[in-house]
């Protein structure tokens, strides 16, 4: 697997032509008095060709408003890519001090291999480049993506950016602390 920002010039349809968004969801969390809790909401997350050519959109204006795309790509006779990752570039927060991850996807046939990890970890190295403190993400609130996010470190928001909640109000206002103490030798955030 081949890792690097991609290019606004190469955002188009055919770039996304082998990615598989497809996504079986079971079980999702939802916010009670108590706190967390599993239910079921069993549906299948799939992409139609107006959501990609939507997504292209987007990603370009992430990258003409400062932000950063980044691809996985299979090396074959040319690179095919199977996950992205973008950023954007405008501070938010009371302070400034997120930068917003806005995508995160590995297609279907590629999902368990540790590429969304290096997608996320190339999203917070950019971040903290960028002058954030904290990635922040409006979540899926699938099984699957929460325990994801987990384990890459990301705890509830402190301060959840009201605009993403209402637009998506089973999302999980996540946020992942960028600290340049975890940075290693290679670059990755532990």
């Amino acid at each position: 697997m081949h890792y690097r920002e991609i290019r606004k010039e190469e955002l188009s349809r055919s770039l996304f032509a082998h990615f598989h968004r497809r996504q079986v969801v079971t079980d999702c969390l939802r916010k009670e008095e108590e706190g967390w809790a599993v239910k079921p909401a069993p549906f299948v997350d799939d992409w139609s060709e107006e959501d990609y050519a939507f997504l292209v959109e987007c990603l370009k204006g992430t990258i003409t408003k400062g932000g950063a795309v980044f691809g996985a790509f299979l090396e074959q006779e040319q690179e095919v890519l199977k996950g992205f990752a973008s950023v954007e570039g405008v501070p938010m927060g009371s302070r400034g001090q997120y930068r917003d991850l806005t995508s995160l996807h590995v297609s279907e046939d590629m999902r368990g291999k540790g590429i969304g990890r290096e997608l996320f970890f190339m999203a917070c190295r950019w971040a903290l480049e960028h002058g954030g403190e904290k990635l922040y993400m409006s979540s899926h609130s699938a099984i699957e993506t929460q325990k994801f996010y987990r384990a890459v470190g990301c705890t509830d928001a402190e301060e959840i950016i009201q605009e993403h909640a209402d637009r998506e109000p089973y999302d999980i206002q996540l946020e992942k602390s960028l600290e340049p103490s975890e940075m290693s030798k290679e670059g990755a955030i532990c």
